[in-house]
């Protein structure tokens, strides 16, 4: 619905929910920029030409954010029904990446609470040709070929881009795929960028045979039909080199196929989550702090995280306990150069919140400005950046300040977490220093 403002302005008025039936158009939460109402459930249905399936592409993204969505968020599906083929929960302010349904239908869901009501969202959708883009995917009928991210091997896969293949072979044959390559952003429920294998010709759970990302190269899969979905998918940060994959037909029976599998190529690390949602406990005769916001809704993977851990604080009344590996005089081991070198991960990034962990240790939580080297630690989104938690030994070695841009150099733990130890190097991150630390990411150690 459009409504005149003036003599030549025309704006779109959003209502909550509706059938769009249109070649392309727009779609937004109730009320657009303004924010949305409280305590609301509103459904998008989108219809475009038969023959024909629909892109999503989100222009504008802000709900209330939390790690598992499950207090506002949007739900997208691959159909007018809401079984079997979500193509995903968002929440927070990270637009999704571009979305494809499997049929000339799309439907979208959004859900609030009473609480913490933001702008919403405005996408645009458009009609598009089945498996087809105008940088990737296509139809492959060929018994051997090629799939590969945009850009392979020149640069990067893009920013925000949905690709389809359909791969069809003879009818008394099945499909292999083999991995040459493979560098995808890792994150342990593959919610960022990925790639996804599925039985036939549709983006159904239930035929999914495997979701990958990372950098740790999937093994082999085979189909168990003579059809293959590949999709890929990329969010709005973090492009890396991508992948390349050879497929070919064989014999059906000639080797097990690998239904229902739901391996993600991920680090090996066990999931660790991104945010703390309980404060640690500290000695104190105060009231202790209110309770963090309990969970309302149940919600497997999906984006968006922002929750806030704030510092738990001593009343004066007893001391800390003392952490022994701690010195008494804190001072930042080597330079730049030399820091870089023997460090698994190299970041800048601000400062967010800081919390007393066990043992006299210190959680921290960066918002990033630049990964220069990540090795294995966990990095996850919060908002519109990515983040990332670290463990200090001591709570003062390094300083850091609430709010403060620091360089950040350190090893990472088992579990995917970034280590501080004593004399660990950090400095104040200033703008000029990006350039230092691009030529230095350059040259071998």
């Amino acid at each position: 619905m459009w409504a005149k403002a003036g003599d030549t302005l025309n704006r779109p008025i959003f209502l909550c929910g509706g059938d769009l039936v249109a070649e392309s158009g727009f779609v937004g939460s109730e009320g657009f920029p303004s924010s949305y109402k409280a305590n609301s459930r509103c459904t998008w249905r989108i219809t475009v030409p038969e023959g024909k399936v629909v892109t999503l592409n989100f222009r504008l993204f802000d709900l209330e954010a939390d790690s598992q969505c499950r207090y506002d968020y949007l739900d997208v599906y691959s159909d007018h029904s809401a079984v079997g083929k979500k193509l995903g929960r968002f929440c927070g302010t990270f637009r999704p990446g571009n979305l494809i349904s499997s049929s000339n239908a799309m439907m979208l869901e959004m859900v609030t609470d009473g609480e913490t009501q933001s702008s919403g969202f405005v996408a645009f959708f458009k009609a598009t040709q089945p498996y087809e883009s105008q940088i990737c995917g296509g139809k492959m009928t060929k018994s051997q070929g090629e799939i590969k991210t945009p850009n392979w091997p020149d640069g990067k896969y893009p920013l925000g881009v949905s690709c389809s293949w359909l791969i069809t072979v003879g009818p008394d044959e099945v499909i292999q795929v083999k991995f040459d390559k493979f560098v995808v952003e890792a994150d342990t429920e593959c919610r960022f960028d990925f790639v996804a294998f599925f039985n036939g010709k549709e983006t159904d759970d239930s035929r999914l045979i495997g979701k990958f990302c990372g950098d740790q190269t999937p093994e082999p899969i085979v189909t168990s039909s003579n059809e293959l979905l590949v999709q890929f998918v990329s969010d709005y940060s973090v492009p890396l080199d991508g992948f390349l994959a050879s497929y070919t037909s064989l014999p059906r029976g000639s080797q097990p196929p690998a239904v229902g599998s739901r391996a993600r190529s991920v680090p090996p690390e066990p999931v660790v989550k991104p945010v703390a949602t309980v404060k640690p406990t500290i000695p104190t005769t105060t009231a202790p702090p209110p309770p963090t916001k309990p969970p309302r809704r149940n919600n497997p993977r999906t984006r968006g995280e922002n929750q806030r851990v704030t510092p738990s604080r001593p009343n004066g009344n007893k001391p800390n306990p003392q952490n022994p590996v701690c010195p008494k005089t804190c001072k930042r081991n080597g330079t730049v150069k030399t820091g870089f070198c023997s460090s698994e991960f190299v970041i800048t990034g601000q400062v967010t919140s800081m919390a007393p962990g066990p043992r006299g240790t210190l959680v921290v939580n960066i918002s990033l400005i630049k990964a220069f080297k990540a090795g294995r630690l966990t990095i996850t989104q919060a908002g519109e950046t990515m983040a990332v938690k670290l463990v200090s030994r001591c709570k003062k070695c390094p300083l850091f300040r609430r709010g403060g841009n620091y360089i950040i150099m350190g090893q990472v733990d088992e579990e995917g977490r970034g280590t501080l130890e004593p004399g660990a190097f950090t400095a104040p991150y200033k703008a000029p220093h990006q350039k230092l630390l691009m030529n230095i990411s350059k040259q071998p150690c």
